[in-house]
């Protein structure tokens, strides 16, 4: 049902937890299912030098929180920017149709986070 990567994800999250004094640290939320996704982020040089997310939810949730991290460490904003939804899938192997929602949800947590630094 779920790639190996999406479980390697899972049962090995990357980057779980809370960064101390972050730049920013939204949190988003799925009505429908619930799910809750936090992302905190560190800055040093204009590059996110340190990122680290808490998700309440499925395992895809749980998988895109780790990757997404994984996929924005060490980039400009301008980099993060242009991280898309379709690059956290090709990270992850791809979601079940059903499980899409997490990768949405992780994309919005980033426009979050990029909306919010700074201020």
């Amino acid at each position: 049902m779920y790639s190996r990567q999406v479980l390697d994800h899972f049962e090995h999250p990357r980057n779980a937890g809370v960064v101390t004094s972050p730049d920013a640290s939204p949190q988003v939320e799925n009505p429908a299912c619930g799910d809750i996704l936090k992302l905190t982020a560190k800055l040093a040089d204009g590059r996110i030098a340190e990122a680290k997310f808490q998700a309440k939810g499925c395992v895809p949730a749980i998988a895109c929180g780790s990757a997404l991290t994984e996929l924005i460490i060490g980039k400009t904003l301008k980099e993060a920017a242009a991280v898309s939804r379709e690059d956290l899938l090709r990270e992850l192997g791809s979601l079940p149709e059903a499980s899409n929602h997490a990768s949405h949800l992780a994309v919005d947590a980033l426009a979050a986070l990029l909306r919010n630094v700074g201020e």
